[in-house]
């Protein structure tokens, strides 16, 4: 499918929504368990995320636009949440993520962004040359493929009592 800023909307307006009606009000061992060493629990992708919004989409979107190649992106820490999420419900982490979402969105729709914007470049440090088109495609996977990881992590929890079946269900099995 080709990239519409419109059609991003779709999913980048709705991602908060979603994780709060499947996470809110759920037992700790759904929301607080991972997958082993280095990997996320569904409590850490919602820092993740906040994480994003408040130092990635919208800052290297700015970047682009401002400054195309002659400056490069921050390099980005995709574990920081550990340490800023500290202290915070999931209840809040949910809130603050819908607030700092809501906000960019707005914020990347009072652009007016055309064609040309979108074809714009800038220099990620490990990736080289990208587009903001590129940039802003890759806004809407992350969202899904963290939507996904989250409930992998969470049908995990079960996958030892289900006895013979896991085999036939590829999401416990990545």
């Amino acid at each position: 499918m080709k990239f519409e800023l419109n059609k991003s909307y779709e999913i980048l307006e709705k991602t908060p929504a979603v994780l709060k009606e499947l996470l809110s009000n759920l037992n700790d061992d759904w929301v607080m368990n991972n997958e082993g060493p280095e990997t996320f629990s569904p409590y850490d992708v919602i820092g993740h995320l906040i994480h994003g919004e408040k130092t990635d989409w919208a800052a290297r979107t700015k970047i682009i636009l401002e400054f195309g190649l002659s400056k490069p992106f921050i390099p980005w820490n995709r574990f920081a949440q550990f340490e800023e999420s500290k202290g915070k419900t999931l209840a809040q982490l949910l809130d603050e993520f819908a607030a700092v979402r809501d906000e960019n969105l707005k914020w990347l729709q009072s652009l007016n962004l055309t064609e040309s914007d979108l074809d714009k470049k800038g220099m990620h440090p490990k990736l080289g040359e990208v587009t903001l088109r590129n940039l802003l495609s890759t806004w809407v996977v992350h969202d899904l493929t963290h939507i996904a990881q989250i409930t992998r992590v969470m049908a995990k929890q079960y996958k030892e009592e289900m006895g013979p079946w896991p085999e036939f269900f590829r999401i416990l099995n990545f």
